[in-house]
This record gives structure tokens, sequence and C-alpha cells, in this order.
């Protein structure tokens, strides 16, 4: 049957998109407030720089989890949109955070066990 190309693995897509650093927390902030201009965008996500949110931006749109509109306002501006792929990340970014939580409470308690 031939294996059809050699198809990256479902994990490994999953990882070059929510695993990059600021990549998770801008879909959370368009998920729970988009769509957003750049600066507010850049607000919101704390401690990003323009060059490095630009960058993020761009490639979430090549993967297709981020929209770009412009607005034909006066003056003429950007917004940023989760498709319908990066509404799909709620559940991915949910677990991650949750995951996180636990991770974090476990290793403080470890930690002032430890110290003492």
């Amino acid at each position: 049957m031939g294996d059809g190309g050699s198809r990256e693995s479902p994990l490994t897509v999953t990882a070059e998109i929510v695993g990059k650093k600021w990549h998770p927390l801008i879909v959370v902030e368009l998920m729970e407030n988009g769509p957003l201009g750049f600066n507010d965008l850049k607000q919101s996500v704390d401690g990003i720089s323009d060059k490095v949110l630009s960058e993020s931006l761009d490639d979430l749109q090549e993967r297709a989890i981020v929209d770009r509109t412009v607005i034909d306002d006066k003056p003429v501006r950007v917004e940023y949109s989760l498709t319908e792929w990066g509404e799909q990340l709620e559940l991915v970014v949910t677990a991650m955070d949750e995951w996180g939580e636990r991770y974090l409470d476990a290793m403080a308690e470890d930690e002032a066990e430890n110290s003492g």
C-alpha cells in the first residue's frame, strides 16, 4: 500500500503549534477576547515584544490557526481572530493550563517540604 508520503506525527504537529512559548497565550487571548488589534493583543500578552508577536501571528496564520482581517476604517486597522482550527485548540490549551497548575502546585509543595 505504500505510506502515501511520510506524514508528520499528529503529536509533533500539535506540539509545533502550541509548544512555542507565546502561541498558547495568543490563542487563549483571542479565544477569550478576540478579535483583537495588534496593540490590544500586545498589551494583553504580558512581556511579548512587537517583533515576537508579529512573528508568532505570521506563524499562526500560516498554520491556519489565526485569521488576519483588514478593517476598512479611517485609519485602516487590522484585527486578528481565531479560525475554526484555532477555536478547536481550546481543549488543548485548557488541558495544558490545568496540568501546569497541578504541576506548579506540586513542585511548590515539594520545595516547601524539602526546605524545612
